[in-house]
């Protein structure tokens, strides 16, 4: 099935609260003739958008293609959260890379943070930045591990801005009897995610980047000069980055060996009474909680709960998303049994079978970078300016991230995603045990 048409109208964001809450985008044309460039990048999410960026900040010659709109797949739909650190929490990376690389790991995603923080400065992207990510435990034997992992933070890799939550403060904080401890990360940020990618392509655009939107892909040929080829015209180009995350389809199938495509979902209340708002999250931090099927929910400007939870493994949406999400809310926040939901959307990412960025050179001009699995708001942007790099000839940092070894999905193309839902519906399982 083609994941870009499965579930969305061609060319249109999804009816999100995020896509109802921007300036009308600015439109880029669709590609018509054929072309050369330096880079030709492939995906305008954040990874492709920061890339674009970086490479037209460099002089390169730099085109950039969607076949929707820029921000339009995940980057445009997400949770909204600027987390700390990796995907994977650092005791696991020490096992999996050892000591030395897991702190590198540490330091690139400290500087994915920032990052985003330099570009919202320097090109006065307005996106609602607030902060603070509370991570809460829905099982009582977690709690000690959290504490824990605070102190290996605090100690070990002098991350002191986040600090451990008992039992009666996560109560004062949330009002659901849900949880029963936590950490308080006070140097993350939330944000509206699709102003932040429409704020990057701007500044793409202003650099020079020559951006082309409804301009689907349909084939790479390589030989000689790259070519790139659309609906109606082709590139060609010294360096290809694909950017494509759980869109990629069909383009490479050595990236699709690697990230598998799954579908999140999201909801938006209407707006609540301010008493009630600040009720549900004191201090206005995101909230992501310990399940591996994770709800993650923030406040809007307007006061809003925007609430993620639920996910599928086929390729549909499925035809109620507002009451798919919403049994997971009510069970947080059974007190917003009658409130109504004024919007529901889904959107498709990429993982991977460790969670952790899948950056590969596929051919000596040609890059990819995906896989961000629910973390890409910083690590996306990064790995797009890291993929900039490569291509300028400063490689080291990308060659580093590649590093990192990504497993292959078992099963093959015709076995992965069942096996996928298979595993997933055991994890589901073990979040309700």
């Amino acid at each position: 099935m083609d994941l870009l048409n499965a579930n969305d109208k061609e060319g249109q964001y999804p009816d999100s609260y995020y896509a109802a809450t921007v300036d009308t985008p600015q439109e880029y044309p669709e590609l018509e003739t054929d072309t050369d460039c330096d880079v030709c990048i492939v995906g305008a999410g954040y990874t492709g958008l920061s890339a674009a960026l970086h490479c037209a900040l460099q002089g390169l010659d730099t085109v950039l293609l969607d076949a929707h709109r820029i921000g339009w797949g995940a980057s445009g739909r997400n949770g909204g959260q600027l987390g700390s650190g990796q995907r994977r929490d650092q005791q696991d990376l020490e096992q999996m890379v050892g000591t030395d690389m897991a702190h590198r790991l540490w330091d690139l995603a400290e500087e994915s943070k920032q990052l985003v923080h330099d570009l919202i400065d320097s090109y006065a992207i307005v996106c609602d930045v607030q902060p603070g990510i509370l991570y809460a435990d829905h099982r009582k034997r977690f709690v000690s591990e959290t504490r824990h992992y605070v102190d290996r933070l605090n100690n070990d890799y002098g991350y002191r801005k986040v600090r451990f939550v008992d039992h009666d403060e996560i109560r004062s904080i949330l009002a659901t009897e849900a949880y029963f401890g936590g950490m308080l990360d006070e140097g993350a940020r939330h944000l509206h995610p699709l102003k932040l990618a429409l704020g990057i392509g701007g500044a793409a655009a202003g650099a020079g980047a020559r951006i082309f939107e409804n301009t689907r892909v349909t084939a790479i040929k390589q030989g000689g000069t790259t070519r790139v080829t659309t609906r109606k015209a082709s590139v060609r180009a010294r360096f290809i980055l694909l950017a494509c995350n759980g869109y990629i389809g069909n383009l490479d199938a050595t990236v699709t060996r690697h990230v598998m495509p799954i579908n999140n979902f999201i909801i938006a209340t209407e707006p609540l009474e301010p008493d009630l708002a600040r009720s549900l999250i004191s201090n206005n931090a995101a909230v992501a909680d310990s399940r591996n099927v994770i709800n993650y929910y923030r406040l809007s400007p307007d006061n809003r709960l925007l609430f993620g939870g639920g996910e599928n493994y086929g390729y549909r949406f499925p035809d109620d998303i507002r009451g798919f999400v919403r049994k997971y809310m009510l069970q947080i926040y059974p007190q917003l049994e009658n409130t109504a939901i004024a919007f529901g959307w889904g959107g498709t990412l990429g993982i991977t079978a460790n969670r952790m960025p899948h950056l590969a050179r596929l051919a000596p001009d040609i890059l990819s970078a995906s896989g961000y699995s629910g973390h890409g708001v910083g690590m996306a942007t990064l790995c797009g300016k890291l993929a900039a790099e490569a291509i300028g000839g400063t490689a080291d940092r990308f060659d580093l991230m590649a590093s990192i070894p990504t497993p292959r999905f078992p099963g093959g193309g015709a076995l992965r995603s069942p096996l996928l839902a298979l595993a997933m519906a055991y994890y589901a399982l073990k979040d309700r045990l």
